[in-house]
């Protein structure tokens, strides 16, 4: 039997700087393994980013399974902080470290392993496609979303696919992702009248208007969760003056906010309720207040089914452990994919992602492998 080695897959994609936008060698290095393997492979970059299409089996195949996921890291930080070389894989006592051990390098390996192994020993009646990007960690304007635009071109498709991103909080197996919340930045600048602090009738102070504002906003409850969504949250995460002197009223100042939001919502729904607000309390104070709005994702899910039922049944006999079906964290490119198919997200334990000395165990990677290899076995049997 075919036995492709996962960890030794992800530690020479680890050895690839592949910091955002860099491609760094990481889809070289599998594009060469996988048109070894017996998959069409095609490069899919775009404005200087670096994406890998692979598919084994025929295309637009009636059974198709995708694997979504990304070779680009965030970058190191301080390097001196680290313990090891952060592209140096570096194993030390069964620990695996370096940029992307978890986000996501050794996701993209064990289920590039797992696919490899698949084809090799057991050939499907259907289709296999992988898609892989360099723009995950980036603006993402490039990355899976020209991926799926290449499939739209060339007739490909998926009938259900896998984005391999860290889902477990503590524990292998503990939970899988079916949808994801919405994600919107707010900016808001104030224009006043700058005037002398101890003249503040002559002047219009923006400040205390976007603190009024920001107070306004955070302090609304948006909604109280819907069936498989918590609440959403808005924060503020920033109000700026950029005024040294203290016997100045500013002209201006600035202020933004994050609204994680889940289906009770849409990024127009929120603008519209934010413009609202804005629009009131400008007629009301005569500060000019201006709003631009950037959505990085709607909120959505993929109801609960045939595939996470799947995703589920392997995670549970690899690991004994049912996974939650959850919808919390932060955006991925799932979000992107599931205009395209059905898509559910399951991968490693994510708690040292993004960190100094990230890690993962070599045993996960293996287990990882081992899941993404039944779910294959269980959907093509």
């Amino acid at each position: 039997m075919t036995s492709t080695d996962a960890a030794k897959l992800t530690a020479d994609l680890i050895r690839c700087p592949s910091v955002t936008p860099e491609e760094g060698g990481a889809l070289v290095l599998l594009e060469d393994l996988l048109s070894g393997a017996g998959f069409t492979c095609a490069r899919v970059d775009r404005n200087g980013i670096s994406n890998l299409f692979a598919r084994w089996g025929e295309r637009g195949h009636a059974k198709t399974f995708g694997f979504n996921g990304h070779t680009d890291v965030v970058p190191v930080g301080d390097a001196a902080a680290w313990s090891v070389d952060p592209f140096g894989a570096q194993e030390k006592d069964g620990i695996l470290y370096g940029r992307g051990a978890t986000d996501m390098k050794s996701g993209v390996a064990a289920f590039a392993a797992a696919a490899i192994d698949f084809v090799s020993d057991t050939p499907p009646d259907g289709s296999i496609v992988l898609t892989i990007t360099g723009d995950e960690e980036g603006d993402a304007l490039d990355g899976t979303t020209a991926l799926l635009d290449y499939m739209v071109e060339q007739n490909e498709q998926m009938s259900v696919c896998l984005v391999g991103e860290p889902t477990c909080p503590n524990e292998m197996g503990e939970m899988m992702k079916i949808g994801r919340r919405g994600s919107l930045n707010a900016f808001f600048k104030f224009t006043g009248v700058q005037g002398h602090s101890a003249y503040p009738h002559r002047a219009n102070n923006p400040v205390p208007v976007m603190a009024r504002l920001m107070d306004q906003l955070s302090r609304h409850t948006l909604d109280e969760g819907t069936d498989h969504f918590d609440a959403s949250t808005l924060a503020v995460v920033t109000m700026d003056t950029g005024n040294p002197a203290t016997n100045v009223i500013p002209a201006e100042c600035r202020a933004t906010l994050n609204i994680r939001f889940n289906d009770a919502h849409s990024g127009a729904s929120l603008t519209d309720w934010m413009q609202t607000q804005v629009d009131a309390l400008a007629a009301e104070t005569g500060v000019q207040i201006d709003l631009q709005v950037k959505v990085s994702g709607e909120s959505f899910i993929t109801p609960p089914g045939m595939l996470s039922d799947l995703v589920a049944a392997a995670v549970e006999a690899e690991t004994g452990r049912t996974p939650e079906l959850s919808t919390s964290g932060g955006t991925s490119d799932a979000r992107f994919v599931q205009h395209h198919c059905p898509v559910v997200e399951f991968g490693l334990v994510g708690k040292t992602m993004h960190q100094v000395d990230e890690q993962v165990p070599v045993t996960q990677i293996h287990q990882l492998k081992a899941i993404y290899s039944r779910i294959l076995s269980d959907y093509f049997s």
